[in-house]
Order: structure tokens, then C-alpha cells, then sequence
């Protein structure tokens, strides 16, 4: 969005995305924590596809040829009330991110240390707050970012491969995981 519409643009885009994951740490709280609740199998069951998906993503990102080309227009007059909810439309309706929060977030909840819910509300509390942090960070650089990527494609390609990286790591840490 910073990219077309410019950075102040980008940062609402940016905000209204972060704010859309607590649409999904909402989900993940319900979820995951009736899951746990009825039956210790089904949240096994949960991190081995959570771990499967992020390892799908992981080649996913192996496969990719780098960012394609960004193409600049000239920012329009849209209200950033509506940008900013357009963001969190995007982030709350994206089935992917349902996913992500359902196979990344379990893997760092101990049953044994209390209430799961809680602990699941807490981590997607912490990844929304950071989501707002890096979601601002990008609507503001991603002009320059964009440009930059442009110049240099093999950039990218070395982005998605350290990407591809850390979701295979934490794929199989989540399968792993007891």
C-alpha cells in the first residue's frame, strides 16, 4: 500500500492489518483452548498440521523467484479511516492468517501453566502489538523497500530463502514439540 499510495497511506494500511489479528487471536483463543480442553489428542494432532503447514510455507518460499515487479501510482484521495479499515478487513477475512495463528502460537503454550486461553490471548496480544510495530515500519519504508527490490531481484530471492529458513525450524519444532 505504501508503495502505490504513499507512507502516510502505508502506515494506516498497516495499523488497520495489525488491529485484524486480534479478529484471529480471538479465534485461536476459542479454538485451541476448547480444543485442549476436550481432548490432549486434538491439540497433538493440531501442532502436527500447524508444523506441516508452516513446512508448506515454507517451500512455498523455496520455490519463489523473488518479489515481482512494483509498479508506482500516483496516491489517491481515500480517507485513511477507510484505508485503515480496508487493513483490517484484509487481515480478518485472509484464511492464511487464520492458519498461521493456528499452527505458529500453539507451539509456545504450556498447558501446564495455566489456563491456555489466557496464554493464547497473551501471545496474540504480543504478535499484534508487534504486527503494529513492523506493519508501521513497512508502510513507511515500503516505497524506497519497494524501489530497492526493484534493483536488485536476487534480494528477494535471498529474503524468501531465509523465510523458507525459519518456517522450516519452527514447522518442526512444532511437530516435535511434546
Amino acid at each position: 500500500m505504501g508503495v502505490s499510495k504513499g507512507r502516510k497511506r502505508g502506515i494506516i494500511f498497516g495499523l488497520g492489518c495489525a488491529i485484524g489479528c486480534l479478529s484471529h487471536t480471538v479465534l485461536a483463543v476459542i479454538g485451541v483452548s476448547t480444543m485442549i480442553a476436550a481432548s490432549p489428542a486434538a491439540f497433538t494432532a493440531l501442532k502436527v498440521a500447524g508444523g506441516l503447514y508452516l513446512i508448506w510455507l515454507a517451500i512455498n518460499a523455496f520455490r519463489s523467484r523473488g518479489c515481482a515487479k512494483v509498479e508506482t501510482v500516483p496516491a489517491g484521495e481515500e480517507a485513511l479511516a477507510k484505508l485503515f479499515f480496508k487493513g483490517i478487513f484484509a487481515n480478518a477475512i485472509n484464511p492464511k492468517v487464520v492458519l498461521f495463528f493456528l499452527s505458529f502460537l500453539p507451539q509456545f503454550i504450556t498447558p501446564s501453566n495455566g489456563n491456555v486461553g489466557w496464554q493464547m490471548a497473551a501471545l496474540g496480544v504480543a504478535f499484534t502489538a508487534q504486527a503494529a510495530v513492523l506493519f508501521g515500519l513497512l508502510g513507511y519504508f515500503s516505497g524506497s523497500i519497494g524501489q530497492w527490490l526493484n534493483a536488485k531481484p536476487r534480494a528477494g530471492m535471498i529474503l524468501d530463502s531465509i523465510a523458507g529458513a525459519v518456517f522450516v525450524a519452527l514447522g518442526l519444532r512444532l511437530i516435535v514439540s511434546r
